[in-house]
């Protein structure tokens, strides 16, 4: 322990270096029952194409690729098959040209001159054609010119014989300098996991390169697997979601010559932004990730793939570090390379958190209303005791009222005139109409609205623009000449 923490220092508190588990503090789960992966570890995809019917003929169609897609045992048995079946065919067809010529029969004569030298069987003629068709020439059987047809087949020999060449060898040659075994030497970690990262909780796994060659642009891409049904009652088994690995910053581009951490930010457009460490145990989902680059040697594209299940998200881990300064160069150990440990991870979803986060801070309270301009403070208020009664005044309220908990009614007038002097000027809009106006009370607060002096608030008019000075001198010092008739009329009725 003291020399993990020597190693990663007093932040990385190390509660185990265990590669399995379920959390901090928390008591591992139970596992679960195996499931069908969708992408194994070794990228391979477990899809099957079943009832294509007459669609099967699409592969003759592209019969190069269909070849080169086949499995090592079938290329081989069908480059084998398709030179020994081409060499019995035109080896019969020189055996025929003899025998219908009668040369079998006159091979021994020295006068007779046959189409074929020294051509007396059919072995004798298949050892014409593999000598003429792998250009040996040994110089004991050869072509006369007395026999016309012996001269097309040798034409037509040559042609197919090129065409065979290049159609078998070429698939053999495509075949073995495919990228795919490049990627066995690509390594992603056998687990990902999650943690805080700058303070954030983050999705993270290992990826890493084997070889000195350097893989020349190469990206890196997640997919989320995972079902679900639509609104409208639709079932989408296998749903694919995008996972930001750093698509919008450019991290995504990796320059892969030591390992790397890639990282998924879970916020709130990510897929996981109600996953919790409870909930994760319950989830079925299937994380894809696909790294795809040039080999620097060959020039050809490379894409290595693999899955995490969330069996193999390890909830509150970290990967070791793997890179150690040595003298002149960085030394990369990969015996660490799929290494975790434990560190306080909040075992909540960041939906959670941030819910939290809201109901525990007075400043962020009236964020729960609508963020529009147009709502005034009131408003908000009036939403926040309506969801909750038992809720307190933000404390900015409370220095205006002077009281805590006061009801909606009462918040729409000051209790005494200093504070309504004193808080006229950092209320809002709003607020300031209906505290500088007299009489919005009820009737049954009109008795005590009339009692309020009129030197306060005229001494906090002069910092109201005109048009509100006009109003608030109109209520303050009773200057009903200023008003219209109406409103006059309006203002004495509710002082009566």
């Amino acid at each position: 322990m003291s020399a993990l923490r020597k190693k990663f220092g007093d932040d990385y508190q190390v509660v185990t270096t265990s590669s399995s588990g379920s959390g901090f503090n928390q008591p591992p789960p139970e596992k679960k029952k195996k499931r069908q992966r969708f992408v194994d570890k070794n990228g391979r995809c477990n899809v099957q194409h079943g009832n294509l019917g007459g669609e099967t003929s699409r592969y003759l169609s592209d019969l190069f690729t269909t070849l080169v897609d086949l499995k090592w045992r079938w290329n081989l048995f069908i480059f084998i098959l398709t030179y020994t079946v081409a060499w019995l065919f035109m080896a019969s067809m020189w055996w025929l040209i003899a025998y219908i010529r009668g040369d079998l029969n006159k091979a021994h004569n020295d006068k007779y001159t046959p189409c074929v030298a020294n051509v007396y069987n059919f072995p004798s003629a298949f050892l014409f054609f593999i000598e003429t068709e792998a250009t040996i020439g040994y110089g004991y059987r050869y072509i006369t010119d007395k026999c016309p047809e012996g001269i097309i087949l040798f034409l037509f020999q040559s042609i197919l014989g090129s065409i065979v060449d290049a159609f078998l060898i070429g698939c053999m040659f495509i075949k073995m300098s495919q990228p795919k075994k490049r990627a066995e030497t690509l390594m992603f970690s056998e687990h990902a996991a999650i943690s805080m990262r700058d303070g954030k909780l983050t999705l993270m796994f290992r990826v890493g390169n084997l070889r000195n060659s350097h893989m020349v642009s190469a990206q890196i891409r997640c997919k989320l697997l995972k079902s679900r049904q639509t609104p409208e009652g639709e079932f989408l088994p296998l749903d694919q979601l995008e996972l930001d690995v750093g698509f919008s910053t450019g991290a995504d581009q990796l320059f892969l010559v030591s390992p790397l951490t890639i990282c998924h930010v879970i916020d709130t457009k990510s897929p996981f932004y109600d996953l919790s460490q409870r909930s994760m145990q319950t989830e079925q989902f299937e994380i894809v990730v696909i790294l795809e680059g040039i080999v620097e040697t060959t020039g050809m594209t490379c894409q290595a793939r693999t899955s995490y299940t969330e069996d193999e998200v390890l909830w509150g881990h970290r990967f070791f570090p793997v890179i150690s300064l040595e003298e002149g160069f960085f030394k990369v150990d990969y015996s660490q390379f799929h290494a975790t440990f434990e560190v306080p991870t909040p075992p909540y979803s960041v939906k959670e958190q941030e819910e939290a986060l809201l109901l525990s801070s007075p400043l962020m309270a009236p964020s729960l209303c609508n963020s529009g301009e147009k709502n005034s403070s009131l408003d908000c208020l009036e939403t926040l005791e309506d969801n909750d009664s038992t809720t307190k005044l933000p404390t900015k309220l409370q220095k205006i009222t002077g009281r805590d908990g006061l009801p909606k009614k009462l918040l729409r007038m000051s209790s005494t005139t200093s504070e309504m002097t004193y808080s006229f000027g950092d209320l809002p809009m709003k607020l300031q109409r209906i505290s500088s106006v007299p009489g919005v009370s009820d009737d049954k607060q009109g008795g005590k609205a009339s009692k309020i002096s009129t030197e306060p608030i005229s001494k906090s008019v002069a910092d109201l623009p005109p048009k509100l000075q006009r109003l608030a001198g109109g209520g303050a010092g009773r200057m009903d000449g200023h008003l219209p008739p109406k409103l006059r009329k309006m203002n004495s009725d509710r002082f009566t």
